[in-house]
């Protein structure tokens, strides 16, 4: 397990490397691809190994064998926003003794099934819970590192602020 210590210096040295070299900032992330191995269950690779498995709930059709890729999006908004705010903390010097971030969503199905064009498939509402704790912090220094987090978290962010997104087609 990484300490404080480690994490911050981890930090200050990749923005010391980037705020001598810029241009290692801009990176290109590591694709994911979803195959559909039978019914409505995905199986999900990357790169460097990583894999996952999804289904739908049997409501639709699944078989829920594995989290919805909607569980999936807030799953990564939570972790993503924990890491960031562990991350913030750990280079301001503060240990954290609690840390707990819940993503919950409200969705409107019709969009998915297509019973009616002018309802959006998208997720209607997302709201994100942080309970946080850390010895001799006040809650004015907590509020500001998760508000600082939020506001840098790159799940967080895309979500906030909609990348250009494309679409490649190929058939046969």
């Amino acid at each position: 397990m990484m300490t404080s210590a480690r994490i911050r210096n981890a930090i200050e040295t990749l923005s010391a490397t980037i705020a001598s070299q810029p241009e290692k900032a801009h990176a290109k992330n590591a694709a994911a691809t979803a195959r559909i191995v039978g019914g409505l269950q995905c199986h999900i690779s990357g790169p460097h190994g990583e894999s996952l498995t999804t289904d739908m709930p049997p409501a639709v059709g699944g078989e829920a064998s594995g989290p919805s890729p909607g569980w999936l999006l807030r799953s990564a908004l939570a972790s993503c926003t924990a890491t960031v705010i562990a991350m913030r903390a750990a280079k301001l010097g503060m240990a954290l003794s609690d840390l707990e971030v819940t993503v919950e969503s409200e969705s409107d199905n019709r969009g998915m099934l297509g019973l009616d064009e002018n309802v959006s498939a998208g997720m209607v509402a997302v709201r994100t819970r942080v309970k946080i704790a850390a010895p001799g912090a006040s809650p004015e220094e907590l509020e500001e590192i998760v508000k600082w987090a939020d506001a840098h978290s790159p799940v967080s962010c895309t979500l906030r602020h909609s990348p250009a997104c494309s679409l490649e087609i190929q058939t046969g």
